[in-house]
């Protein structure tokens, strides 16, 4: 009874390995009746690669609605930012005589700024400065629009000042939220909202 016992035994492991290679799992030869080649993969061609460079991005503009902070200081290297097409600078200033009046608190704010090609951001606030009040060019590619730090209204005229007191530009209301002058080079200038 021995010999059936162990004739029994050996049938079960060589069923046992058998599966085993079936399923993979074996170094041994497969059962199987069907004989798999070998799977060989071809290797993959590399993704193309460009150099990587350094620069600044340009900062975000604000999300629609929300107010423009006058304060927020520069963002070091920034380029100019494009505004959408709005109005351009007019060849001739509009009459003091005829302007419509205008009060400080009027200026406040965020405006477009608009003279030859150069379209910037202006921000003026009531914050007592050399000469006036303070103000902030952003994104003007003309050293002159770059060197604005303060404004001032006297009557009907708007006059904006660099850090020196000199003055850089002198507007006057154009109806609306518009207003219209020439820059101290005499290039026409234009502030609208």
């Amino acid at each position: 009874m021995i010999r059936v016992e162990q004739v029994a035994l050996a049938v079960m492991v060589a069923a046992a390995l058998g599966g085993c290679t079936r399923l993979g799992l074996g170094d041994g030869p497969s059962f199987s009746s069907t004989s798999r080649a070998p799977v060989s993969y071809e290797p993959l061609t590399p993704a193309p690669t460009a150099p990587v460079t350094q620069g600044s991005l340009q900062p975000l503009p604000p999300p629609p609605g929300a107010p423009l902070d006058p304060n927020a200081p520069p963002a070091p290297n920034a380029q100019p930012v494009q505004p959408p097409p709005g109005p351009v600078a007019s060849a001739a200033p509009v009459d003091a005589a005829k302007a419509p009046n205008v009060g400080r608190t009027e200026l406040l704010g965020g405006w477009r700024v608009a003279t030859g090609a150069d379209n910037c951001q202006l921000f003026m606030n009531l914050t007592s400065w050399a000469g006036g009040y303070r103000a902030i060019s952003k994104g003007c590619a003309s050293p002159e629009l770059q060197k604005i730090s303060a404004w001032d209204l006297q009557g009907k005229t708007v006059t904006l000042k660099g850090s020196d007191g000199s003055t850089v530009a002198t507007l006057v209301g154009a109806g609306g939220e518009k207003f219209s002058g020439r820059t101290s080079s005499s290039q026409p200038i234009t502030l609208s909202r």
